[in-house]
């Protein structure tokens, strides 16, 4: 989690929009895509929120006629705004500070439209909050008014420290916002605000009428935001701002103003030009190799089913401008409902017997693997279903096949340590096996989409691999594999020191793929006991990655591996890898437990023509040395130019 930035670019104004009524103060930023040269000062964990009480369950609600468990909120379009307003402020009310809660919810909304010119519809989103339209399109649900994310105020009683650091595990899909601020003060009214960091997926929405801020600068002024995600959307004018890195994909966009270290785009329309880069910091790919949009649920009145979108690769601009019935359409009854308090015995014998699954909002402590074996079988967490590894455990091990989807699961890591927490194995093989011909393939990869990994926060964790990848065709369409960095954990609801936490709170690595032809898109993972990432198949391709060496290694002998080399880069492709590609990757160093030590480099590649990598940063965030960006190559960042990149455009 990132927590230390450059503070944001002047928000700029777009003519043809309302005037945005904010002044910058910070010294050092400029207009347009300009870098932000300084560093924020570092800042403490926060002290965690006090217990929250329980949100009322959906049943004591309006709207929620549905199959899907009493933390599903269906809202319809002929209930009054007012009586929505208030069934979705009572959960965002309290999500908005439950940052390792328990609480999980989905907010649907079905056909028509909400709100209007005159009252509109305006919303905030939570922690571990999913808003979607149930439509076969965006088009098909309308917002008159709003759906937002402020920044997050951690001290003094909420007037300070207000930031959008922390403001994880959020989604918006399905919709389309017609922005109206109608009744919120001129600041606030000037754009819909999306101020978040990791793992927070915007899929499949239309912004229209106004902005769309990827930064709050209203909540004490412009602050800072760090990394996030965007799909399958439309929106007539973004405004970046402090966001350090940001992939968006499959999209179109009227115009982007402001970029802080890299802001990636692959297959957008209307993305800004990168042949000046880092000057302005854009990586812009005209194509995304290989995509395929995350499953969604829709409604036709009481008919409910899961529409799995196809796989293509060279894409360019939205799914659903041209054909939204591409892919495949499964009715809820081709689907294990599950809730938690559901024994894998039970999931994993309705696996067998054909069913795909749907997880329902909750926490599902996982004591043995749920297994998937069936090619083509999907995998959908709702409200960010959370699966929580037992005794050791690894709770999903997934097979390779042909069209298996896993979207929308976050997997937390036990107190007993597990090898891994998601295996992606060869088909009906354990480890090392052999393909047995109905594996993954280019035209129907495996997909992994918005899939989340924790290892402490909420509770200690401790695994030895987050996400280990041995099957070959494999896309990973955004993921965030975070060892934290702070968090409630330990049983008496205290928290760990760093010291303690490089001992108790133990991930050895976050993701490592020996699959070849294995796509990542949007790769975010972060503070890794060793290397963060290591890449040993062939044909590997990452659009966006971002990481952050750990914050707390007491000594640099901790921190140094077992052949001399200072520190573990955070990106690794192996030395036997004859081809590999990675557009637009960063490497953070803040080693607040000890800021004398010293890492070599933030990449690590070998020096072949068909491993190619294009514009690198690395940064220091306010401790720590990295002394090169790759291998060899880069300049140093340290104490000395903390908060200013260290870039190369092109290695070799």
């Amino acid at each position: 989690m990132t927590r230390h930035l450059s503070p944001p670019a002047r928000t700029p104004q777009r003519p043809t929009r309302a005037r945005v009524g904010v002044a910058v103060a910070t010294a050092g930023l400029v207009l347009g895509g300009g870098v932000a040269a300084a560093s924020a000062p570092a800042a403490a964990a926060p002290a965690p929120a006090a217990p929250l009480a329980a949100v009322p369950l959906a049943a004591a609600l309006p709207g929620t006629d549905s199959p899907l468990g009493e933390h599903v909120l269906v809202l319809d379009p002929s209930m009054p705004t007012a009586e929505i307003k208030a069934a979705v402020d009572s959960i965002s009310d309290v999500q908005t500070d439950d940052e390792m809660g328990t609480n999980r919810w989905s907010i649907l909304f079905k056909p028509g439209t909400y709100g209007t010119a005159a009252e509109p519809l305006q919303l905030k989103v939570g922690y571990y909050t999913e808003v979607a339209g149930l439509g076969a399109t965006p088009d098909d649900v309308h917002i008159n008014g709003k759906i937002e994310v402020y920044n997050r105020c951690l001290e003094d009683n909420g007037t300070s420290n207000c930031i959008a650091l922390n403001n994880f595990w959020r989604t918006l899909s399905n919709l389309t916002i017609d922005v109206n601020g109608a009744g919120q003060d001129g600041c606030r009214a000037s754009a819909n605000f999306w101020a978040v960091s990791q793992a927070v997926s915007m899929r499949r929405v239309a912004v229209h009428g106004g902005n769309l801020s990827l930064m709050d600068y209203c909540t004490a002024g412009p602050q800072y935001a760090s990394g996030g995600f965007i799909a399958d959307t439309k929106a007539d004018f973004v405004i970046n701002g402090s966001q350090q890195q940001w992939l968006t994909r499959n999209s179109e966009v009227g115009g982007w103003s402001n970029a802080v270290w890299n802001q990636v785009f692959a297959g957008v329309e209307g993305a800004p030009d990168d042949a000046s880069f880092p000057d302005p910091p854009y990586t812009t790919l005209d194509t995304t190799p290989v995509s395929r949009e995350k499953p969604f649920l829709t409604a036709d009145g009481d008919s409910w089913s899961v529409h799995v979108p196809a796989a293509h690769t060279d894409t360019r601009g939205t799914s659903w401008s041209d054909d939204a019935s591409d892919g495949r359409t499964l009715p809820l009854s081709a689907f294990h409902v599950a809730r938690p308090g559901d024994s894998v015995k039970t999931m994993n014998a309705a696996l067998a017997r054909g069913k795909n699954l749907l997880l329902t909002p909750g926490i599902y402590d996982v004591a043995q693997s749920i297994k998937v074996k069936r090619p083509g079988t999907v995998v959908l967490g709702m409200g960010h279903a959370t699966l929580t590894a037992q005794n050791g455990a690894t709770p999903l091990e997934v097979s390779d096949g042909a069209g298996t989807v896993v979207a929308g699961v976050t997997i937390d890591a036990g107190t007993k340590l597990s090898d891994t927490l998601l295996h992606v194995a060869r088909h009906d093989q354990g480890k090392g096996g052999t393909a047995s011909g109905r594996g993954s393939s280019p035209a129907d990869p495996l997909t992994l989409s918005d899939v989340y990994f924790r290892v402490g926060g909420p509770h200690i964790g401790k695994t030895k691999v987050a996400l280990e990848v041995d099957a070959d065709h494999v896309l990973i369409d955004h993921t965030w594999v975070w060892r934290a960095d702070h968090g409630v954990e330990d049983f008496s609801g205290g928290f760990l020191g760093d010291d303690e936490r490089w001992a108790v709170n133990t991930g050895t690595n976050g993701v490592i793929v020996d699959g070849d032809d294995v796509t990542a898109t949007g790769l975010f993972v972060e503070h890794f006991q060793q290397h963060n990432t290591i890449w040993n198949g062939e044909n590997g391709r990452t659009v966006l990655y971002q990481n952050e060496l750990p914050y707390d290694p007491p000594t640099q002998a901790d921190w140094t591996q077992p052949d001399g080399t200072l520190g573990y880069a955070g990106y690794v492709v192996s030395p036997t890898v004859k081809t590999h590609e990675l557009w637009g990757g960063g490497s953070y160093v803040y080693n607040r437990n000890n800021p004398d030590i010293v890492t070599e480099h933030g990449f690590q590649v070998p020096v072949t023509p068909g491993v190619k990598l294009h514009h690198l940063l690395t940064v220091n965030l306010g401790a720590g040395t990295i002394r090169h960006v790759v291998n060899d190559t880069g300049g140093q960042v340290d104490n000395s130019n903390t908060g200013t990149p260290a870039y190369v455009t092109e290695y070799p």
